[in-house]
């Protein structure tokens, strides 16, 4: 074991593959440090069948204590601030300083809602995600739970939280309006999967709105037209990049996400490594995507190793060719999209759930 320090920054999907792959293979040096400030992580994936009723919230939670542990992890809970990447220096929130090896930042995106749609009292981003469980728990256990509910975003995140909240576990249904914006429903998913989609949709009574929405004096507006009364906003629209890797002078994109290579090293830096949400490949279109974070991990795990044993890092993460998804419908089904195939089935949504408990209890076990 080298006489080394492995800066883990976040627990983020990435790196809980990262601290996995320290539980069943050992570890790789002699100090692991994590640096995050919540005591345990939410798994999105299961979270529209929480909204739903299908778990409880500690069953699509990951808690920390118990694998830093296992793993023998020196577990600071704090926030990074900024890092000084030439003096291998990481900067908290607390004030403290702490040196590295090796860092790995995987701190996922942040919420951009109000800076895309525009500010209003009623709108929650779905990123972070434990910030927004805690609010629609507040809102569903409050004195008068939402009953019109806009979903803003079209992709697969934006219609499963619309498939949840349709059947929300409340005293009366709400009634849910998904606007997806001019790019339409699901559009990195082929007319198969769109179809059997907006059928599904509409089947549970959830209104279909192809346009873009913006929030202006006050009313959610979309087609020249006021989408109000409303209740509550929720924005899927994808997510922000944390501001202290670019003010710290990390190569970033134009979005602001940490430029990294096809091992996840930082570019230019080969002993600083990003992952997940928060870093963007130079080498390939990879969008961020809580599947790909997960598959990205034991790859990211391996290239740690080697970088601390002073060795080539050769892993790549290439994506899965045609991705995979199972939509969860909320209802008993998920809907399968697997490039050109679209299926829907009971069974589906059996598999759906066991390949998400399979994740939860790999770290909960």
């Amino acid at each position: 074991m080298s006489e080394q320090t492995l800066l883990l920054v976040g627990a983020g999907h990435a790196h809980l593959g990262a601290i996995d792959d320290v539980r069943q293979n050992g570890a790789p040096c002699s100090r692991i440090v994590l640096i995050e400030p919540r005591e345990a992580m939410h798994y999105s994936g299961m979270v529209p069948g929480w909204l739903a009723g299908e778990y409880r919230a500690s069953e699509a939670m990951i808690p920390l204590q118990p694998l830093v542990e296992q793993c023998g992890l020196e577990w600071h809970k704090a926030a990074a601030t900024g890092i000084d990447a030439a003096n291998r220096v990481i900067h908290l929130d607390t004030g403290e300083e702490l040196n590295f090896d090796i860092c790995s930042i995987a701190i996922g995106g942040s919420g951009r809602a109000a800076r895309i749609l525009g500010r209003d009292d009623r709108l929650l981003d779905i990123r972070p995600i434990d910030r927004f469980v805690d609010k629609w728990r507040d809102l569903r256990d409050g004195d008068a739970p939402p009953r019109r509910i806009v979903v803003v975003g079209g992709g697969a995140g934006g219609v499963e939280l619309a498939f949840g909240f349709a059947n929300a576990p409340l005293d009366r249904p709400s009634k849910v309006l998904i606007v997806t914006g001019k790019g339409g429903l699901l559009p990195d998913h082929e007319p198969a999967v769109r179809r059997k989609t907006r059928r599904e949709l509409k089947a549970q009574g959830v209104t279909i709105l192809e346009e873009d929405a913006r929030i202006e004096a006050g009313e959610l507006r979309a087609a020249e037209r006021s989408l109000e009364p409303l209740d509550l906003i929720v924005a899927a629209i994808g997510s922000a990049a944390a501001e202290w890797p670019k003010a710290s002078g990390l190569p970033v994109d134009q979005q602001g996400f940490i430029e990294v290579d096809e091992h996840q090293r930082v570019l230019g830096l080969p002993h600083v490594f990003a992952a997940g949400d928060t870093a963007s490949r130079m080498d390939r279109d990879l969008p961020h995507s809580g599947v790909h974070a997960v598959y990205a991990g034991p790859v990211l795990a391996r290239n740690l190793r080697a970088a601390l044993a002073g060795k080539p890092v050769r892993g790549t993460y290439l994506g899965r060719g045609m991705n995979f998804y199972l939509l969860n419908t909320c209802r008993g089904e998920a809907i399968l999209s697997y490039g050109p195939f679209a299926l829907k089935g009971r069974w589906l949504r059996r598999l759906k759930d066991w390949l998400d408990r399979r994740w939860i209890d790999r770290f909960s076990r």
